[in-house]
């Protein structure tokens, strides 16, 4: 059996497993793999054939996915998933919290949370229970969070 078979072979199996994953990265495999079956068709040797594949995949992903990302966020809006969907959202302090720890109610479900770390050596802000807040961020399975009407830049020190 001809060799390039198996490329195409290749290249319709990473195209299917791109339809599952979205990531536009097998595409870009099949690609590299479409790349090794050209090489195959026109009578080059196998090695020949895996350093083609290589090269296309790689050219492909290193610069025409950035390209096809950065158009494809331009018709249409990112939505952000799990920990990065977070972000911006209110929360409530259950208990005191403070830059070691604390609890927040995150959309409807409990989380321990803690206070950006201002820098300031023996500074220890503590924002009462029942205070309303806003994630900054998700650092593993802690909300870092901010009282609402607070910014970055009220955590300065003053002189």
């Amino acid at each position: 059996m001809d060799s390039w078979l198996w490329w195409v072979g290749a290249a319709l199996v990473l195209g299917a497993v791109e339809m599952l994953s979205l990531d536009l990265v097998f595409i870009m495999l099949a690609g590299g793999a479409l790349g090794g079956a050209v090489t195959a068709a026109a009578g080059g040797e196998l090695w020949l054939q895996f350093v083609v594949a290589c090269a296309v995949a790689l050219l492909l992903i290193f610069v025409l996915r950035p390209w096809v990302l950065q158009h494809l966020r331009q018709r249409v809006p990112l939505v952000e998933t799990n920990a990065a969907a977070h972000v911006g959202r209110p929360v409530v302090a259950l208990t005191e919290v403070t830059e070691t720890g604390g609890r927040v109610k995150l959309a409807g479900e409990v989380w321990s949370a803690r206070l950006e770390d201002d820098g300031i050596p023996n500074s220890s802000p503590r924002v009462p229970e029942g205070t309303e807040m806003r994630v900054l961020r998700i650092d593993g399975a802690t909300a870092v969070v901010e009282p609402v009407g607070s910014s970055h830049s009220q955590h300065e020190p003053s002189a």
